[in-house]
């Protein structure tokens, strides 16, 4: 029988907060669940009634303004200078912009590529490449560049044709890399904001990694009477309005909902559970917090996915221009993310990286120790060994080396273990050898 006394802790069993401390602290409780859900309906709203379709978007009218606003601080640090009353002139800005980066691969209409397909000036900062504001772009302009070409994506495929002879400025080829990449971004500002000829909004360029749309030739949606794949239907929206302007109020909720869930998880943690300040930053090491968000940007998402099917009516292209794209794609990353954590690929390959930061950090410290060495120093001193060492094969036998180390130990200032002479030092049971 065992007769051990069992000690009860009430106040710790009957505190809740205290039961989710001491069991578990990456489990959701229903008030993170509720939270979370809670800041993800608040972006839904915001998604829904300030951001909706291109045409009628609250945000997007704020977040053209402010484009507009950096294409013409951009203009006037590369040297724009307007004139008197003409400095909130946008298509001014950009004109002089459009002269300054020019490139060889902006051509506009299916004139310009001999009618090998068919583009439009509304359309063709999709079809190039080049005109894209991410890694795939930066690559084709930089191709395009040094090989007076341009890459086109027209009916799925990949097009690339000639074009005039363009020669970047710079001296070597680093330097000509860097003029290039540079008059990539000059000019994707220059188009940001649509072009200098453009009557009303214009078309500006895509959001990142929007032109790969073009190879989805495939799907047969409805759209009015006509029945049209996904890449006619994005080329469209892009037509439209459903540029890299209008990504920007499309990320405002996601931004929203992030922050709210980030703000209420370490809320939390420091007043309900006083934990420490360190261990209430809001990293993705805890995983309660990463439940939270993919629950948050999952409510997002289905309210932003039933208000577009609602006001769709069955419209593709009403449908793809109400989605909110970097919603989307954030819940994915996210899931995706936490699927790679649950499974071990993240926690391997979090690991290599910090064993590569370890490694990096003991090599700065190993140089650092380097550079302390006297060089000189360093050089003198092994040239007297080896000067020493020379003279040892000069001796015939034991007691001519035995000498000459004797010799080098005095030249040297080092004393020697044993007093006197060696063998009799040796022959002494009570003497000792000592080191210095």
């Amino acid at each position: 029988m065992n007769n051990e006394k069992k000690v009860n802790y009430p106040l710790l069993e009957n505190n809740l907060e205290n039961k989710i401390l001491f069991q578990n602290e990456d489990k959701c409780d229903k008030y993170d669940y509720l939270a979370a859900v809670g800041c993800g309906a608040i972006g839904g709203i915001i998604d829904i009634f300030l951001v909706g379709s291109p045409s009628d978007s609250v945000l997007g009218k704020w977040t053209d303004s402010q484009v507009d606003n950096c294409v013409k601080v951009f203009a006037k640090q590369m040297g724009w200078s307007p004139r008197a009353g003409q400095e909130d002139n946008l298509k001014s800005a950009v004109g002089f912009l459009e002269k300054k980066f020019k490139v060889n691969y902006d051509q506009s209409h299916s004139g310009d590529v001999n009618n090998l397909f068919k583009m439009g000036t509304r359309n063709h900062h999709m079809m190039s490449i080049a005109h894209s504001p991410d890694i795939i772009g930066l690559f084709f302009s930089i191709l395009n560049q040094f090989t007076s070409t341009s890459s086109f994506i027209a009916d799925g495929q990949l097009i690339t044709i000639a074009t005039d002879t363009f020669e970047l400025q710079g001296g070597d080829y680093i330097s000509k890399i860097f003029c290039g990449v540079a008059n990539w971004f000059g000019h994707v500002m220059s188009d940001i904001s649509g072009s200098s000829g453009s009557k009303m909004r214009g078309s500006g360029v895509v959001m990142p990694f929007y032109e790969l749309f073009g190879f989805c030739k495939f799907g047969k949606f409805n759209v009015d009477k006509d029945k049209q794949d996904l890449a006619t239907i994005a080329t469209r929206a892009f037509q439209d309005g459903y540029d890299f302007r209008f990504s920007l109020a499309q990320s405002i909720p996601v931004i929203v909902t992030d922050l709210l869930i980030r703000l209420i998880w370490s809320l939390r943690r420091y007043f309900q559970f006083k934990k420490p300040l360190r261990e209430c930053i809001p990293t993705q090491s805890h995983a309660d917090l990463r439940v939270m968000l993919i629950l948050g940007n999952g409510t997002l998402c289905v309210m932003d996915g039933i208000d577009a099917g609602i006001r769709a009516n069955g419209n593709a292209l009403r449908f793809f221009m109400r989605m909110n794209l970097v919603a989307w794609l954030r819940f994915v990353m996210l899931v995706l993310k936490e699927v790679f954590i649950r499974i071990g690929i993240a926690n391997s390959m979090q690991k290599g990286i910090e064993a590569y930061k370890r490694i990096n950090e003991a090599l700065l410290v190993y140089l650092n120790e380097l550079e302390k060495i006297d060089i000189e120093l360093f050089k003198k001193e092994t040239e007297e060994y080896n000067k020493l060492v020379s003279t040892f094969n000069y001796a015939k036998n034991c007691d001519e080396l035995n000498l000459m180390l004797l010799d080098t130990f005095d030249k040297m200032g080092y004393s020697k273990p044993w007093q006197g002479n060696f063998d009799e030092h040796m022959s002494d049971k009570n003497a000792t050898l000592r080191f210095e």
